[in-house]
């Protein structure tokens, strides 16, 4: 999955999604998130770098990391490769 491109990410941790007129404020776990999916990185390659990142074990990353992308394509934010 990806970032739909026309989703406007700001520095400051704003999502605006232009066909819906919604914004969304992320938290700086979700930046990072936002800023590798925009890499095209993988799960795998995500979820390695948050865990080098953060100090969370690996059931939690997992699962907290899931929701997010749950929470993402439940708003239309994402797209399949």
């Amino acid at each position: 999955m990806r970032l739909k491109k026309n989703i406007a990410v700001s520095e400051s941790g704003f999502i605006f999604d232009p066909t819906s007129g919604e914004s969304f404020t992320l938290n700086p776990v979700a930046m990072d998130i936002i800023s590798l999916l925009k890499q095209g990185k993988n799960d795998k390659e995500i979820q390695k770098s948050l865990s080098d990142l953060y100090d969370v074990d690996e059931a939690t990353l997992e699962k907290d990391y899931f929701q997010f992308l749950f929470l993402l394509n439940s708003n239309q934010l994402l797209e399949n490769e």
